[in-house]
């Protein structure tokens, strides 16, 4: 019994002890609490920096020249991974620089030739090396001759789906892309959300 009254006369002690620890506990300086804050805007701006420069990016289609795959003030999903693991195929949707411009705009066109390959259109249809191969996406219809036309080593042949309609690589101030101008792949449109889809190319 003595001993439960002299633990019982402690118990005040100790939580006196414990309150005043918590009240002598130092504050957060403001200069600490700033620096914080300016910590976490720097870390989620280098994350949305990698993601923008190395994951995905969303990017607004901006006129005519992919009608009718894609129609003017569509957004679109473009993933960037798959171009620094991999090369551009035939007929995917990309968004490119051109060469000789400094908008900082992207251009959105179709890859139609690859390195070392000839292109050649004839009466709307394309020719690689000669040979026919069939454009299975949705065109406007055109009837465009071009070519033949040979694809330098390293560099890509881009035309818009609109071919009456486009600036690409038939204009000579544009002419074949190099490797590194083509800065992403069109996966998927996302707005207006009536028109989502996926790209099947």
């Amino acid at each position: 019994m003595e001993k439960d009254r002299k633990m019982n006369q402690d118990e005040p002690k100790n939580t006196a002890d414990s309150k005043a620890a918590k009240k002598d506990k130092p504050k957060k300086s403001m200069k600490r609490e700033i620096f914080e804050w300016i910590m976490v805007f720097v870390v989620a701006g280098a994350m949305a920096f990698v993601i923008r420069s190395l994951i995905f990016e969303p990017v607004r289609v901006d006129g005519e020249s992919m009608m009718n795959t894609l129609q003017d003030k569509e957004f679109m999903i473009t993933t960037k991974f798959d171009y620094i693991l991999g090369d551009p195929e035939r007929f995917d949707i990309v968004i490119c620089n051109y060469p000789n411009t400094e908008d900082g705009m992207y251009r959105v066109k179709r890859i139609i030739g690859l390195p070392g390959e000839t292109i050649e259109l004839r009466n709307g249809d394309l020719y690689v090396n000669g040979e026919y191969v069939e454009q299975n996406f949705e065109m406007t219809a055109n009837s465009t001759n071009y070519g033949p036309f040979n694809v330098p080593s390293g560099h890509y042949f881009v035309m818009g789906d609109n071919r009456n309609n486009s600036k690409d690589s038939r204009n000579p101030l544009v002419g074949a892309l190099d490797r590194k101008m083509i800065k992403g792949h069109v996966r998927c449109v996302v707005f207006p959300f009536t028109k989502i889809r996926l790209m099947k190319y």
